[in-house]
């Protein structure tokens, strides 16, 4: 498996309004596995660029069968649903509650994990570029 390995996935998301309807929006999921920790998740709404948020890879997967995540994410299972993930995000700009399809989204981390299985994400990094990086980019 080459470090240059990424996986993506199109997920058709529900936007809980305060009024609980919900507003329909599509999110691209991106992994890759030079950055073997995070998932990108892009959110489209109209026209406007998307807004994007990294989520930890372990976040999501645990989130699938108990609620986890404290402060700008949270990550649980619906209780009335079997077949939904809730993803709450909180910015300074205001706070947002997603209902997530659960099937697409868990085949979307199974994929990431074929890439780059659980416990090998270090041996995809590449640590002396990663602290040059660090070092020289202030």
């Amino acid at each position: 498996m080459n470090s240059s390995t990424t996986v993506s996935a199109e997920l058709g998301l529900r936007l809980v309004v305060p009024d609980r309807t919900t507003v329909p929006l599509l999110a691209g999921l991106e992994y890759a596995a030079d950055d073997p920790y995070a998932i990108r998740m892009a959110f489209y709404v109209g026209d406007d660029e998307p807004v994007e948020w990294i989520f930890a890879r372990e976040l999501l997967t645990v989130g699938i069968v108990r609620r986890v995540g404290d402060g700008d994410v949270e990550v649980w299972p619906a209780e009335d649903d079997d077949d939904t993930l809730n993803i709450a995000l909180s910015s300074p700009f205001g706070d947002a509650l997603f209902e997530a399809p659960l099937s697409p989204l868990a085949e979307f981390l199974h994929r990431t994990y074929q890439a780059v299985p659980a416990g090998q994400e270090t041996e995809f990094i590449d640590i002396d570029a990663e602290l040059e990086h660090l070092l020289w980019s202030s």
